[in-house]
């Protein structure tokens, strides 16, 4: 019947929005980042400046 083929299209795509919705929070929450070990030390070099 076509005149109900609206009905189950818009539901299918809330469902399908939904699911991606979920998918991307979960991903974006659950992803950790792992830190990075190496410091950078700063070099800082004693020279007077005589201007």
């Amino acid at each position: 019947m076509p005149q109900m083929a609206p009905m189950s299209w818009l539901l299918l795509f809330i469902m399908f929005i939904t699911v991606f919705i979920m998918f991307n929070i979960l991903n974006y929450y659950c992803f950790m980042y792992t830190p990075k070990s190496t410091l950078v030390k700063k070099t800082t070099s004693n020279l007077s400046w005589k201007w």
